[in-house]
């Protein structure tokens, strides 16, 4: 007898696939994406954590609901990932956490606590006491800011500020083109770990009022660590295809850096800053009728 198959932890993962002009279908039981002509190209989708699916893919029922038992997050983005259509893995599988976040959220001083703790992360130092997040944020804005003409500087680009416009790709320069398609493998990434931690994209704590708030919440963590360096280096080169290169560039950054083994044990040192427990089920709600089968995946996958 076969054991039960169950998702593989977010941390034992390739990171991401960029796909783009086929269908994307479950042939002999195979996750594949097949081109015109009928070739076909195999897809780990359960060794990956996200599947970017570009303009010009089609998607079979079986591949979608294939890549949900994986745990593995389906998205759909225009070109280059500059744009985010939907996604293809519901949130939701721990309401625990779930009412833990939102809990955090709601609580003015937790919240404030837990937006110190990412400031303390990604400048490596404690941030100025007494600051409201508004302050907090001013400052982070300014540090980004000259962040960026560091790296304009160190890698001799050109640069006049982040500026694109998310509805026309071809309005951006060369700097921000790629900084975009940078952050799109970043953002993939983080969300697919916070699904397979239980956590909600969308309620976030310095991002707030979007679907996607704790994704740019916890990107803003690695960004200058990971993809942005990597953005600035393709723009300084002469490359054939600059969004490409991005791509495969921030791939090999993640698997160089161990990147998905530190992300979810991070969100939850950044949630814990907050000082709040863990809500406890009523003692009159109804517990489940069957318990699941310990698998082998992380606490948001369905499985």
């Amino acid at each position: 007898m076969l054991p039960n198959l169950s998702p593989l932890a977010l941390k034992e993962r390739a990171s991401l696939v960029f796909l783009e002009r086929g269908q994307l279908d479950v042939l002999d039981g195979a996750f594949v994406l097949v081109d015109a002509t009928g070739v076909r190209t195999h897809i780990p989708v359960g060794g990956v954590a996200c599947i970017l699916l570009e303009p010009g893919i089609r998607v079979s029922h079986a591949a979608v609901a294939l890549a949900a038992r994986a745990g593995t997050l389906l998205t759909w983005v225009g070109e280059a990932g500059v744009r985010l259509y939907a996604s293809g893995q519901p949130g939701g599988a721990r309401s625990d956490k779930l009412l833990y976040q939102a809990a955090l959220a709601l609580d003015e001083v937790a919240r404030t606590k837990v937006v110190r703790k990412m400031f303390a992360i990604r400048f490596g130092e404690e941030p100025p006491s007494r600051r409201s997040v508004d302050q907090l944020r001013g400052i982070e804005g300014t540090r980004v800011r000259e962040m960026y003409k560091l790296l304009a500087r160190q890698y001799r680009v050109t640069w006049s500020g982040r500026k694109y416009d998310p509805r026309e790709w071809g309005s951006g320069d060369m700097p921000n083109r790629c900084l975009s398609a940078a952050t799109a493998c970043l953002h993939g990434l983080c969300e697919a770990a916070i699904l397979a931690a239980g956590y909600a994209p969308a309620i976030g704590f310095l991002h707030t009022g979007k679907p996607r708030s704790f994704v740019y919440d916890i990107a803003d963590l690695y960004k200058f660590d990971t993809v942005v360096p990597v953005a600035f280096r393709i723009a300084g080169q002469d490359a054939g295809e600059p969004e490409r290169a991005v791509r495969q560039a921030c791939r090999d950054r993640f698997r160089e850096t161990k990147f998905l083994k530190r992300i979810i044990p991070e969100i939850e040192e950044v949630l814990a800053a907050g000082d709040l427990p863990v809500p406890k089920a009523p003692s009159e709600a109804v517990g489940p009728a069957f318990e699941d089968a310990e698998g082998l995946g992380d606490d948001g996958h369905r499985g």
